[in-house]
């Protein structure tokens, strides 16, 4: 069927091909280079198994933790008029945009051993965060937050108030009408976002090993192990970015209908 509006102009194909190729090329050297030979026993290395399991539990942890916090923050920014919400806002994305090193940074800053939570949390408990697998978890939970509470918002922006006020004049309090009507309608939603920020913990690199550190079975996330194979071994960083690859492949086709679909 022939475009009304006439032939697209190459001025805006040619950059779009770019563009194109400049995100493909990557991936597809990183499939080629990858020695598939190797790829069995490389993946049977018990630093990569250390690596793979730690990586998937405190992303999985970390995205229970950014559903217990994260769903009643995506709520009230959804739901409330109040002064300051827009503040809040900006302060949900701050971590979209701050270098994960700066995080990194700023959560030793906090929760370091002389941090300003962490000092008293040592003199309390005796617990300590930095370079333990809580710290790992506590880093992607701060760097994947906004992406969960800004996706559920999203989501419950769409389950629209009439309901909540519909379930009201039922008699339904709002604790009842968030519970049985905003989460169920929403619930597509709060799950994308959920998927979204697990696929972005299990990514995570630079607050991790610059609070949490890079200790195998500890703290040494797939990442961080991709980082340290550089140096001394490529062939096993390949593999273990192919797999990074095969995890987010994963998570677009589990998002495809939200994400993917042609409007």
């Amino acid at each position: 069927m022939k475009d009304p509006l006439g032939r697209p102009p190459a001025r805006l194909l040619v950059p779009a091909a770019l563009a194109t190729l400049l995100l493909l090329v990557p991936l597809v050297a990183l499939v080629v280079s990858t020695p598939w030979s190797l790829l069995g026993e490389q993946l049977a290395s018990r630093d990569l198994r250390l690596a793979l399991w730690l990586s998937v539990l405190t992303a999985t942890v970390a995205m229970l933790v950014c559903l217990v916090i994260g769903l009643p923050l995506a709520w009230v920014l959804a739901r409330l008029e109040f002064p300051g919400r827009g503040l809040l806002r900006a302060l949900v994305t701050v971590p979209l945009v701050l270098p994960p090193v700066a995080a990194g940074v700023a959560l030793m800053a906090a929760f370091g051993r002389n941090g300003l939570v962490g000092a008293p949390l040592r003199e309390l408990t005796g617990l300590t965060l930095p370079y333990s697998t809580a710290g790992v978890v506590l880093a992607h939970t701060f760097v994947s937050l906004p992406f969960v509470v800004l996706a559920i918002e999203g989501a419950l922006r769409s389950a629209r108030k009439e309901y909540d006020a519909a379930a009201a004049t039922l008699g339904a309090t709002r604790w009842w009408a968030f519970r049985t009507v905003t989460v169920p309608l929403a619930m597509p939603g709060i799950l994308a976002g959920m998927m979204l920020g697990w696929a972005r913990s299990i990514g995570e690199f630079g607050a991790t090993i610059t609070f949490a550190g890079n200790y195998p079975g500890t703290t040494q996330t797939m990442p961080s192990l991709i980082y340290v194979s550089m140096n001394s071994n490529p062939e096993a960083a390949r593999s273990l970015a192919l797999v990074l690859l095969v995890f987010s492949v994963a998570v677009l086709v589990l998002l495809r209908d939200r994400w993917l679909a042609t409007p």
